[in-house]
């Protein structure tokens, strides 16, 4: 998801959680922490505030019987770009048909944001597993606005650090993939959503960028796609494959169609106690009149981390990632990945030497079970770097 790569974490919270868990797995904590009441016949102890936050994230990831198992985390976060903001995330677990260990975990994970510098989002995203892996829905909904920057279409555009311009942009974007199970692990089903996007607020210079290019686009999309998935569970896999042939349409009932191949490979295995290895490559397609809007790009939160999101865009884009996530002591772990990306378009061919490099580190804390929250810190090319925010794992 978009700009997620500018908030840096729910630090306050994700780090006493983490204490939280360490403190109770070590026994209790000092009797000051607690009022004690006195009576003849009993003594009754009150649980301070921080006990309870203590509590809480303390038992967030035990196995719960409950239908619908919800936990909540929230904080203050800072980054360069989006300033003081406060953050918040709630995460669901549920099964469709309880009691049936061959029908795996659903999952819903709702989040928001809003800083001091007019950034504002809210969000969800799920995926909802029917009986026995025969049908699923992933589905995503999101709104929000971003005092964002434009750097122009093509590589050498985005390579050229003058070019930036500000710009306010606002978007919406609903979508959904239905997948109907043909074989074990292979999915087949239609694709639909729609997108709003808003730019304004553009100076002359950024004016000159977009090439006489409308500042709105509105386009519903429909396509299909295929699907092999092996994964154990699909917001944190230890091990299996993905595969993903999604062909996309794109109208905005107006006469400006453009068309969309996106194709995705990730690998999953673990290799000793702990550690996993994942392995993802992405490349996006396309075809026809596509907006400045819509333009494939790098960046962002779960790929090319720690590039500004949109800063590359073009009609095609490729990326590659390589991952290695090592549970270091209860529920801490860390994640450390190294990859590469590039853009091209009809009048910027693809070329070799336009491959960027990417590199990073990241914290993981597991506060649901086989959910992490995690805080990466992404690098790469011309000093570009940046914090990152989010529920589960990258890919």
């Amino acid at each position: 998801m978009k700009l997620r790569r500018h908030i840096t974490a729910l630090l306050f919270l994700t780090f006493l959680s983490g204490f939280a868990g360490t403190a109770l797995a070590n026994g209790p904590v000092s009797g000051q922490d607690s009022v004690e009441v006195i009576t003849v016949k009993d003594t009754v102890k009150k649980k301070s505030v921080w006990k309870k936050i203590y509590s809480y994230f303390a038992d967030a990831n035990k196995t719960s019987d409950k239908k619908f198992d919800i936990s909540l985390i929230g904080g203050p976060h800072y980054s360069t770009d989006t300033k003081l903001g406060l953050g918040m995330v709630a995460a669901g677990v549920y099964n469709t048909h309880r009691g049936d260990s061959l029908t795996p975990d659903s999952n819903v994970s709702l989040f928001g944001d809003v800083t001091t510098t007019g950034f504002y989002l809210l969000g969800i995203r799920g995926n909802n597993i029917f009986y026995r892996e025969k049908w699923r829905i992933d589905y995503t909904l999101y709104f929000f606005s971003f005092p964002s920057s434009f750097w122009g279409i093509g590589f050498e555009n985005g390579d050229n650090d003058d070019n930036a311009c500000k710009y306010m942009r606002k978007q919406a974007e609903i979508k959904s993939d239905f997948l109907i199970k043909v074989a074990d692990g292979l999915y087949v089903g239609p694709s639909i959503g729609f997108q709003l996007i808003r730019g304004y607020d553009f100076d002359d210079f950024g004016l000159s960028l977009l090439n006489g290019e409308d500042k709105i686009s509105r386009y519903f999309n429909y396509g299909a796609q295929i699907t092999y998935d092996t994964r154990d569970f699909i917001p944190n896999a230890y091990k299996g494959v993905f595969i993903k042939l999604l062909q996309t349409g794109y109208t905005d009932f107006q006469g400006k169609p453009f068309f969309n191949t996106t194709f995705t490979f990730d690998y999953y295995r673990q290799a000793w106690k702990g550690a996993v290895f994942a392995f993802d490559f992405n490349t996006e397609l396309q075809y026809g009149s596509v907006p400045w809007t819509m333009k494939a790009s790098l960046g962002g939160s779960n790929r090319m981390r720690g590039y500004y999101e949109g800063r590359y865009r073009d009609d095609n884009a490729l990326s590659m990632q390589i991952e290695y996530r090592q549970k270091i002591y209860n529920r801490h772990g860390i994640a450390i990945w190294g990859g590469c990306g590039t853009i091209w378009g009809k009048q910027n061919h693809f070329q070799w030497n336009r491959f960027l490099p990417n590199y990073g580190i990241g914290y993981r804390w597991e506060f649901k079970k086989r959910m992490n929250v995690r805080l990466d810190y992404g690098f790469g090319k011309k000093g570009q770097s940046g914090f990152m925010f989010s529920i589960n794992e990258a890919f």
